[in-house]
């Protein structure tokens, strides 16, 4: 069970409304405006949700300082490095660091915003949409999503 809230079950919500969001202008729109969004896919957890969008001038990671509060409705539970105390610290210390130990290098042009969760706000960021994925379906491309990029440490590559 808890294997398929790590895997399954809550990152497959999360690309869900991922690809919805790359899909469908007007959705995205709402859902950054509004995380309870997230509703219209029938999905529970948005009511204090808050949804960022990387884009090439942009990069967003999200961290809880204090704990560990995470949207685990949406993206399952949360990973063992995310509670840790050297990524809760180090995230917010250097970002940059952070995201290389993660694979993601950054230019120096791109703004990272750092986000603090907490028990009265959670934070999921809609990754870039990697290129070549124009004529993907909606499926297609929440394949492509991973809980990593859904906090912001992880890119999404086209297939």
């Amino acid at each position: 069970l808890i294997g398929e809230y790590e895997q399954d079950i809550g990152p497959l919500k999360g690309a869900q409304v991922v690809a919805r969001a790359w899909t469908d202008p007007d959705f995205k729109a709402r859902l950054l405006a509004d995380g309870n969004a997230i509703a219209e896919l029938g999905l529970i957890g948005g009511e204090n949700l808050v949804v960022v969008e990387n884009t090439p001038a942009d990069h967003h990671m999200v961290v809880c300082t204090l704990c560990s509060c995470y949207p685990w409705r949406v993206l399952g539970l949360p990973p063992t490095w995310y509670k840790s105390f050297a990524y809760r610290s180090r995230a917010v210390i250097e970002p940059r660091a952070v995201l290389r130990e993660f694979g993601v290098e950054l230019p120096e042009e791109v703004t990272v915003h750092v986000h603090d969760s907490s028990a009265e706000l959670r934070w999921m960021v809609i990754p870039e949409r990697p290129a070549g994925t124009d004529g993907l379906s909606e499926e297609a491309l929440a394949a492509l999503v991973s809980r990593d990029a859904m906090i912001g440490v992880a890119t999404v590559s086209a297939p």
